[in-house]
């Protein structure tokens, strides 16, 4: 194994298991020491789905789900005895990154067992289905508190130690829903595009000081995918947008195929890589295009454009050959 992280001091939040469990493992073989994290000691419960819900499935449907769910249920302390079982180093930190003081102690608590942060890893999340006019403030917040406020949070307190060393990882989980998609789940798509605002943000910023920020959209089985199947089987109205079909578990590959980009993006080999947004599922890689104007129209007079002068201009230069998301 190519300890390509040899020295360096991770911190992996979500990573009591599926994606983040997947992640912290991986730094660990190559050479890190691992902080890892999840809000509290022992398995969640579900978040996506209610229990109402779970019992309105068939028999069969509500085994596979309970019997998958308890499967693929961890916390950070099953994963840094798994690390520490392997021969690597690591702590377990239980904070809620949604909470900015437990953020805070999170990052502190990193410096002071380890003496400095080179990787932030931030993979929590939350999850929601409904359409946008039934989804409620408690559901919007419960969402967007994870991403991308708590990864706010972790950046700010990791940040002026990456400052002050002059180098530094910052690696943050969005989805392919942050470009829109087949779901239902309005928080949680615009909860992934503020992350990639974030990204780019942060690498504008941090390029002086020799610090990265980069961005993964996974798709992977975990946890999460039995509460996605248990939403599409009880949510009332559907979860999917009419017409739309979406990736089954079946066909789901696992969360150890995210993980050798992750360690890349960590990696000194990443140096000149900064805000940019990564796809990857299975051995399939990818990285979207940069935001950029695709076309524009310009009037060189300095009164304002009347509407049947903007409105011809736009369908002669920027409608043609057009294509809607809705389409």
């Amino acid at each position: 194994m190519n300890k390509v992280l040899e020295g360096k001091v991770a911190v992996v939040t979500g990573s009591g298991q599926g994606i983040g469990k997947a992640i912290a493992m991986a730094f660990a073989e190559h050479g890190a020491k691992v902080v890892t994290n999840n809000r509290k000691a022992g398995a969640s419960a579900a978040s996506m789905v209610t229990d109402e819900q779970i019992e309105s499935l068939s028999d069969e449907r509500k085994a596979w789900f309970k019997k998958g769910f308890l499967e693929q249920s961890s916390d950070a302390a099953a994963t840094a005895q798994a690390i520490k079982a392997l021969g690597g180093e690591a702590t377990p930190v239980f904070a809620d990154i949604t909470k900015i003081a437990d953020a805070q102690r999170l990052i502190e608590t990193t410096v002071e067992t380890y003496g400095r942060i080179d990787i932030l890893c931030d993979v929590a999340g939350g999850f929601a289905f409904g359409d946008i006019e039934d989804i409620t403030e408690e559901v919007w917040k419960r969402v967007t508190d994870v991403k991308p406020s708590g990864f706010f949070y972790t950046m700010k307190y990791a940040i002026p130690y990456m400052r002050k060393q002059k180098s530094g990882r910052i690696i943050l989980c969005a989805s392919p829903a942050f470009a829109g998609g087949p779901l239902k789940q309005a928080a949680y798509v615009a909860a992934n595009a503020g992350v990639v605002g974030l990204t780019r943000a942060g690498a504008m910023e941090l390029r002086v000081d020799n610090v990265t920020v980069n961005c993964f959209a996974p798709g992977a089985f975990t946890r999460a995918t039995f509460e996605l199947e248990a939403a599409r089987d009880s949510y009332e109205k559907g979860i999917l947008v009419p017409g739309k079909t979406f990736m089954s578990a079946e066909t789901t590959p696992g969360p150890e195929y995210v993980a050798p980009l992750i360690v890349f993006l960590a990696s000194d080999k990443s140096q000149r890589i900064s805000g940019n947004t990564f796809m990857v599922s299975g051995n399939m890689v990818g990285m979207y295009a940069q935001p950029t104007l695709e076309k524009m129209i310009r009037k060189e007079a300095k009164e304002p454009w009347d509407f049947d002068e903007l409105a011809a201009k736009v369908e002669a230069e920027i409608l043609p050959g057009y294509t809607s998301i809705t389409d």
